[in-house]
């Protein structure tokens, strides 16, 4: 039996709540932690530049709530992306980068999720690549200066669809402070990863784990990454859960759905019925929840 922390992602919950309610739906709804959202939004990238005052309030919820944060997602890469062929748009991305650094540090998040994009709206090149490394390898290094961990998500893209690509980009930066963060529906989608053996072969490298269900990608399909109802997908999740449990992953688990937009009552039912889900396979596999 091994005991894990399960936290639930931002864009899954109701989105016109206050940050205390929120926190508070959080516990009732039976999680752990909470995932923090900076997607490309103009709204939420804005949460970049809090000023002390929002800062203080935020943290001080957390503290009234009990609720913590275990990870900072960071998909605003995605509009602004490390390989960009235009000077301002990198600049810009590596500023968002350590203006996340700065926020963690200031909220006490202990990780950084990156999204594994070289580009997303521009034309991939070796080019891209290249400026994607210069420019993590700076990322890395901010970060490390604050004992911020970084780590990079596997993908619905083939750029870094894999741990052993993550690993890769680890061994070019050579730095501890950049991990992986492997989505299970990420990985289970794409035909040529052999799921079980990436887990075993790059457990070490492992900061934290999105589970998600997804559709492959096939001959005639670009498969389907987001909203595919747990169970109906393509992921193992029995099988890859008794894996960690025998590697003795100890790391933390995040729900990852979106459900936050479908109205407040149909959100939180979409969640406890996700939070049943995998209540039934953790005791089946012999993983064990943090207590709230």
């Amino acid at each position: 039996m091994t005991v894990n922390s399960l936290g639930i992602y931002e864009k899954a919950l109701p989105q016109e709540l206050s940050w205390r309610e929120t926190f508070e739906l959080t516990h009732e709804l039976g999680f752990n932690f909470y995932e923090f959202s900076v997607d490309e939004s103009d709204a939420r990238l804005a949460r970049l530049d809090w000023s002390y005052e929002e800062r203080s309030r935020m943290r001080s919820l957390m503290w009234q709530t009990g609720m913590r944060i275990n990870n900072l997602m960071l998909s605003g890469h995605r509009r602004f992306p490390l390989g960009s062929k235009d000077p301002a748009v990198r600049q810009k991305s590596v500023q968002m980068l350590a203006k996340a650094v700065d926020l963690c540090v200031d909220l006490g998040i202990h990780n950084i999720q990156m999204a594994g994009y070289d580009v997303y709206y521009e034309d991939k090149s070796a080019l891209s690549r290249e400026l994607y490394v210069e420019n993590l390898t700076k990322c890395v290094h901010l970060a490390a200066k604050k004992n911020v961990m970084l780590s990079i998500e596997t993908m619905d893209d083939p750029f870094i669809n894999n741990l052993a690509k993550i690993s890769h980009y680890h061994d070019l930066v050579k730095s501890p402070w950049l991990q992986a963060y492997p989505d299970l529906g990420n990985l289970s989608a794409w035909p040529e990863n052999d799921v079980p053996a990436e887990l075993e072969n790059y457990i070490d490298t492992i900061c934290a784990i999105h589970l998600k269900d997804s559709k492959p990608v096939t001959a005639t399909s670009k498969g389907q990454f987001k909203n595919v109802p747990f169970g109906q997908g393509c992921v193992d999740f029995a099988g890859l859960l008794r894996l960690l449990v025998r590697l003795n992953y100890s790391g933390s688990f995040t729900i990852e759905m979106w459900s936050g937009d479908n109205g407040d009552e149909q959100a939180v039912e979409e969640v406890k019925a996700a939070k049943a889900f995998f209540d039934q396979i953790f005791a089946q596999v012999g993983i064990e929840q943090e207590a709230i």
